[in-house]
């Protein structure tokens, strides 16, 4: 008996592929993952401002939308649903960041993580070495986007570096155009004052998650929805 033929998954549209998910197809939800980790990562990393706790969102989000996928009724495309989940996730866990720092206030204990991060960020060093400096740029460039207030923050790196377009942005955001525009202005100008103009060329590589950090993402969460 002749095996059926393997389909050709990149040539899938969203609809098929968020079906094979739907049966938990490993080939299906590793596709998806590693067309979506770096979009995902960045748009956590836009909230949270912490590399370890956007990781653990984006897998976080990837368990919770394929539990749920078959929601997915493809009025947008399967990319802007998981920006949207992961949104979700990332805006729950900074109200839930929220809630447990106002109970360490009320009760007068110093948070040594908000601490520690700021010792960090005031550390610098300068090395003549071309590479080093050039990641020395990325990490200023990261840390003037970290800067941004959280609504700027978050449209700015969807349409700048993730190069969505107003209306997906606000199809993700659920705000309206004139409001994606407006906070994309806001950001661009807060970063021209705090940034010299050459730092741009850095920027879209800023925020990176490939290669190993990519493919270690795609199977974790293979091996926690597919087992």
């Amino acid at each position: 008996m002749t095996a059926a033929p393997r389909p050709d998954y990149e040539a899938l549209d969203d609809a098929v592929l968020a079906g094979l998910v739907a049966i938990r197809d490993p080939a299906a939800v590793r596709l998806v993952t590693t067309r979506n980790n770096q979009r995902l990562f960045r748009a956590a990393f836009a909230i949270l401002g912490n590399r370890a706790e956007a990781e653990d969102t984006v897998q976080s989000a990837y368990l919770r939308a394929f539990a749920a996928i078959r929601s997915f009724e493809g009025r947008s495309s399967l990319s802007t649903w998981l920006t949207r989940i992961t949104i979700n996730e990332a805006l729950g866990r900074v109200r839930a960041t929220k809630r447990r720092r106002a109970h360490l206030e009320d009760s007068s204990v110093a948070v040594l993580d908000d601490y520690r991060e700021k010792l960090m960020q005031g550390s610098m060093s300068v090395s003549p070495d071309k590479a080093q400096a050039r990641a020395e740029l990325r990490r200023i460039m990261e840390q003037a986007i970290a800067a941004l207030p959280e609504p700027f923050r978050l449209v700015f790196v969807l349409r700048e570096i993730e190069d969505m377009d107003v209306e997906t942005v606000s199809q993700t955001l659920g705000i309206l155009p004139a409001t994606v525009k407006t906070r994309h202005l806001r950001a661009r100008r807060r970063l021209q004052q705090a940034l010299a103009p050459e730092v741009k060329d850095a920027l879209t590589g800023s925020f990176p998650f490939a290669g190993a950090d990519c493919e270690a993402m795609t199977e974790r969460v293979v091996q926690a929805f597919c087992r």
